[in-house]
C-alpha cells in the first residue's frame, strides 16, 4: 500500500505542481510582452492561458499533500524532521501561490485590457514583483523535492 500511495503522491506532484511552476514562470515575461505589444492578440491569449493553467493546477495540486500525508502515515515518518520541514515549506509555497502569485496574475490580466477592450498600463514593476514571488515559490518546491529525495537520516543509503 505504501508503494501505491507513494506512486500517487509522486504522480500528483509531477502532474499538478510541474505545470504550475512552468506556467507561473512563463507568465511574467509573457505579460510584459502583452503590455509592450497591446494589439498582439496571440500574446494576450497565451498570457490568459498561462494564468488559467496556474489557477486550475493549483487546485489540483491539493492532491499532492493529501497523498503525501497518507504515504508518510503508512511509512511511520510523520514525526521526522525532514518531513516536518517539507510540510512547512509546502505550506509557505501554497500561501505564496494563493496570496501573492495568483492574485497578482489576475491583477495584471485585468490591467492589460479594460472592460472596453482598450489597453491600459500595468507598471513593469508589477511583473518584476510577480516574477520574484514566482521564483520564491519555485525555489520552495525545488527544496521540498530535494528533501523528499534525500530524506536526511534515511536508511535507503541515498
Amino acid at each position: 500500500m505504501t508503494k501505491f500511495l507513494l506512486a500517487l503522491h509522486v504522480i500528483a506532484a509531477i502532474v499538478a505542481i510541474g505545470p504550475v511552476t512552468i506556467a507561473a514562470s512563463m507568465f511574467p515575461p509573457m505579460a510584459r510582452k502583452a503590455l509592450a505589444e497591446p494589439g498582439d492578440t496571440q500574446t494576450l491569449a497565451t498570457t490568459r492561458l498561462l494564468h488559467r493553467i496556474c489557477r486550475v493546477y493549483a487546485t489540483v495540486g491539493v492532491a499532492v499533500p493529501v497523498f503525501g500525508f497518507a504515504t508518510a502515515s503508512n511509512m511511520g515518518v510523520l514525526g521526522d524532521t525532514w518531513l516536518i520541514v517539507s510540510i512547512a515549506l509546502t505550506g509557505v509555497a501554497a500561501v505564496i501561490l494563493a496570496a501573492l502569485v495568483l492574485p497578482r496574475q489576475a491583477s495584471i490580466m485585468e490591467g492589460i485590457w479594460d472592460a472596453g477592450g482598450r489597453p491600459i498600463t500595468v507598471t513593469p514593476r508589477a511583473t518584476a514583483r510577480l516574477a520574484m514571488f514566482t521564483g520564491i515559490f519555485n525555489l520552495l518546491w525545488a527544496t521540498v523535492t530535494v528533501l523528499m529525495i534525500v530524506r536526511p537520516g534515511s536508511t535507503t543509503g541515498a
